[in-house]
């Protein structure tokens, strides 16, 4: 796991890390208070899907640079490149998964409750 917070890269990983954490927070407060207000907790996890599609656009963005750069490249180095961009995206696809699991059950709770 710390291999792929690593591989993704520390500055969009550790971004990504504080909006989960975010999306947890929004959740916790939302279900301690009476209004069950789920709409911080779907926006903290939209952040964190668009978060993590930037991280793969400047991480590909960086490949096609340094490919431009050397010429010719093979194409299991071009796939190992675009696999490890796509760590962003995926870790930030899954908090808004998340969240919206998150924002359903809070949903589910504020109908039984009234």
């Amino acid at each position: 796991m710390i291999e792929l917070f690593q591989m993704g890269g520390i500055l969009f990983m550790s971004i990504l890390t504080i909006e989960l954490g975010a999306v947890i927070l929004f959740a916790v407060k939302s279900f301690l208070s009476k209004s069950k207000d789920v709409s911080n907790v779907k926006s903290a996890g939209l952040l964190a899907a668009v978060t993590g599609i930037l991280g793969q656009l400047i991480g590909l963005f960086s490949a096609f640079e340094y490919i431009q750069q050397v010429g010719t490249i093979a194409p299991g180095m071009l796939a190992g490149g675009i696999q490890v961009s796509m760590i962003t995206t995926m870790y930030g696809i899954v908090i808004y998964l998340i969240a919206l699991l998150i924002s359903l059950i809070l949903k589910a709770i504020a109908k039984s409750e009234s």
